[in-house]
């Protein structure tokens, strides 16, 4: 299968809104309101990718789908101004 190639983060992270949406449906599903999809795209950027090299968007899907709820809660937690 061809490998996709992205211009800039911008394209990636509009390319992966869906699973963002996704994974904030299922936090308002357990009652956890208020999470932004560059919330999460920032935890995972700072946490899970920032080591990792040619990730393909299938592996960036399934961490922002299975990343734990309490991890991304813990992070706005941690991270509000």
């Amino acid at each position: 299968m061809d490998e996709i190639k992205f211009k800039s983060l911008e394209e990636l992270y509009i390319k992966l809104l869906p699973a963002f949406k996704t994974k904030i449906n299922e936090l308002e599903r357990h009652n956890i309101k208020g999470i932004k999809e560059e919330t999460i795209w920032n935890y995972l950027k700072d946490n899970y990718w920032k080591n990792k090299k040619d990730l393909t968007l299938g592996e960036m899907v399934d961490d922002i789908l299975n990343t734990p709820n309490d991890k991304i809660v813990t992070y706005v937690l941690n991270n509000r101004k």
